[in-house]
């Protein structure tokens, strides 16, 4: 299973099965030009959200540096799809769990072949295909909050917390 990881430190299962939440966050704004017409400017855009669980044991993210930028390898998986056999990812991928490639064959996804060579993914055609994918987990660099957390001494239990923004 491959776990979050913060700063270096994996979020173990015991700690709670993670919940995850990603937007997007930027410098957008809609703007109408002299005949109405409605244009979006977008300046820049980076992502933030949290991360929680409830488990038996706290997250033991006490120890990171949170005034520091912190790596985090999400497990939140992003995707693209299309017709095509090429796709540029929209982040950097985790290095250590590769992207991977589905095809729609009928109304079943299966496995194709895909390599990634400087953030765009080729897959390899596969017969009877109408439809693409493919799949990673992001990795970002953060400035997160240390986690707000709770122990609940009747059930043993752990809550806890963190809130992020892509640096």
């Amino acid at each position: 299973m491959t776990n979050i990881m913060l700063g270096g430190l994996p979020v173990v299962l015991h700690a709670g099965a993670p919940v995850l939440s990603e937007e997007p966050i930027g410098g957008e704004s809609s703007v109408r030009l002299s005949g109405g017409a409605l244009v979006s400017m977008t300046h820049w855009e980076r992502m933030s959200g949290s991360i929680s669980g409830n488990g038996w044991m706290p997250p033991g993210l006490d120890g990171l540096d949170y005034s520091q930028p912190l790596e985090l390898r999400s497990t939140k998986v992003k995707s693209v799809s299309g017709t095509g056999l090429s796709y540029t990812l929209t982040s950097t991928p985790r290095p250590d769990v590769a992207p991977w490639g589905m095809a729609l064959v009928g109304e079943l996804w299966i496995d194709a072949a895909c390599s990634v060579t400087d953030g765009v993914a080729t897959l390899t055609a596969v017969p009877g295909a109408s439809g693409y994918r493919v799949c990673w987990m992001p990795i970002y660099s953060v400035k997160a909050k240390r986690p707000s957390e709770s122990q609940d001494n009747g059930t043993g239990s752990h809550s806890w917390s963190i809130t992020w923004e892509e640096t």
